[in-house]
């Protein structure tokens, strides 16, 4: 599904995740942890490997990840994208080339789940599940 077969207010949420994952990549974290509903169920199963419930331990675990980059910028794809009602999700990666903790320029790669749910007339993040894709063992054909 793309961002032009959604709804406009979920492709409108999508357009500021991007940019937020942009800044993410480039060291600020604010414009990421923005998009997070103001509740105390929402969670984090984060790449690094924080486990997370609650907007300020979450919002908070985003300051440090923020604090971690620079010089980068990290782009989301919404390989799959389900909504119903007032939740949505998505599947993806998450793709950039980046600084972490001062090091060289990379490429990185992050799998990630995000739910979505709408109040007040406006999508919020809940959840995000994200890590660091392993390598494929299935025997080569």
């Amino acid at each position: 599904m793309t961002t032009t077969t959604l709804p406009q207010d979920l492709a409108e949420m999508f357009d500021r995740l991007t940019a937020a994952l942009g800044a993410m990549g480039a060291g600020d974290p604010a414009p990421y942890a923005a998009l997070w509903l103001d509740s105390p169920d929402v969670t984090l199963y984060g790449a690094w490997g924080p486990m997370d419930r609650g907007h300020d331990t979450v919002t908070t675990t985003f300051r440090w990840v923020g604090s971690r980059f620079s010089g980068g910028a990290m782009a989301p794809t919404h390989d799959v994208v389900g909504v119903s009602g007032d939740l949505a999700y998505t599947v993806g990666t998450e793709r950039g080339t980046v600084q972490v903790d001062g090091g060289k320029p990379f490429e990185m790669t992050i799998r990630v789940t995000h739910v979505l749910r709408r109040v007040g007339g406006r999508w919020w993040l809940v959840h995000r599940h994200a890590d660091f894709p392993p390598a494929d063992q299935r025997p080569k054909r």
